[in-house]
C-alpha cells in the first residue's frame, strides 16, 4: 500500500520540497534531511526553512524541525514532514527507508549509492541510472522535464538559469564579496532595478531587474563572493513566491511515477 512507503529525501530546497509535498499528499511517510545551516534561497516553499523556523507550512503541509529520530517519528505520526539536520547522512541507515531520493541538487553525486535503499532516485545531473541510482529524474526545463530515466543520465548542468520574460542570469542576486549576508527586503516584496535587496558586510546586493523578491538567503549566513543569495521574479506575481513552482511539481510527478513503477517491477 502507498501509505506504508517510507521515503527519505536528502535536501529540502524548493525542488526537493515539491517532491516531498507530492509524495506526502499521495499518502507516503516522508522524512527530510538537511545541513545544519542550509543555504536555501526559496525559503517560503522549502522544507529546509524548518531548520531556522522550527515549523513551516507549504500549501497545507507542515514541516517540523526534529532533533532526533524519536522526534521525527512523532512528527510523522502527526501527519507532518520531519526535517532533521543530518550532515553525515546517518538517518539513511537509521530509518531503513523504502525509498531514498537525493534532492540535494549539487549537480554531482555527493555520496549516494544504489544500495542505500531498495529504491534510490537521483534528481538531475550527477547520477547514472542503473549505476548510482535506480532512476534519475530530468530537472532541466523543456520537453523532458520530469521524465523518469532508467538508463543513463539527466541533461548536463549549464550553470545558466532558465529564462523568465527574457531574463536569465539577470534574475539572480549574488554576493558582491565574501562575508555575512543580511537581507534588507523580504520574500514577496516588490523591487525595482537598481534597488538594494540586502548587504554582505556592508556592501549592497543590488537587483538588476524589476519584479518581486522570489527568494532570499537567511540572515547571518557566511557567503563567498559571487554566491547566489537571492533571485527576483520579473513577472511580479507575489503569489508565485509562496507556492510550489511548475518545475518542482513536474519533478515531483516524475519521482512519484518512478516509485510506483519500480515497486511494481521489483514485486514481479
Amino acid at each position: 500500500m502507498v501509505h506504508n512507503i517510507k521515503v527519505l529525501v536528502k535536501g529540502g530546497g524548493d525542488l526537493a520540497s515539491g517532491v516531498v509535498h507530492r509524495l506526502h499528499r499521495a499518502g507516503m511517510k516522508v522524512m527530510v534531511t538537511e545541513l545544519p545551516q542550509p543555504t536555501v534561497i526559496r525559503r517560503a516553499v522549502a522544507f529546509a526553512a524548518a531548520i531556522y523556523e522550527d515549523v513551516v507550512e507549504i500549501e497545507g503541509v507542515a514541516g517540523r524541525r526534529a532533533a532526533s529520530m524519536q522526534q521525527a517519528l512523532l512528527s510523522l505520526h502527526g501527519d507532518e514532514v520531519p526535517v532533521l539536520p543530518d550532515p553525515e547522512g546517518e538517518m539513511v541507515s537509521q530509518w531503513d527507508a523504502d525509498v531514498l531520493v537525493d534532492g540535494i541538487m549539487a549537480k554531482r553525486n555527493t555520496g549516494t549509492k544504489i544500495g542505500d535503499a531498495p529504491i534510490v532516485i537521483g534528481l538531475g545531473p550527477g547520477f547514472v541510472a542503473g549505476v548510482e541510482a535506480h532512476a534519475v529524474i530530468e530537472t532541466k526545463r523543456g520537453h523532458y522535464l520530469g521524465r523518469v530515466i532508467l538508463e543513463g543520465s539527466a541533461a548536463p548542468d549549464t550553470s545558466i538559469p532558465g529564462e523568465v520574460m527574457g531574463y536569465s542570469v539577470e534574475r539572480v542576486l549574488r554576493a558582491p564579496c565574501a562575508g555575512i549576508f543580511r537581507g534588507d527586503r523580504r520574500i514577496g516584496d516588490g523591487v525595482e532595478a537598481g534597488e538594494t535587496v540586502g548587504y554582505v558586510d556592508g556592501w549592497p546586493v543590488v537587483a538588476t531587474v524589476s519584479g518581486v523578491v522570489r527568494g532570499l538567503l537567511a540572515d547571518g549566513l557566511a557567503v563567498r563572493e559571487g554566491m547566489k543569495v537571492g533571485d527576483v521574479d520579473p513577472r511580479g506575481v507575489k503569489e508565485h513566491c509562496f507556492t510550489i513552482s511548475d518545475k518542482a511539481r513536474a519533478i515531483g510527478g516524475g519521482v512519484l511515477e518512478a516509485i510506483l513503477y519500480l515497486r511494481r517491477k521489483l514485486s514481479g
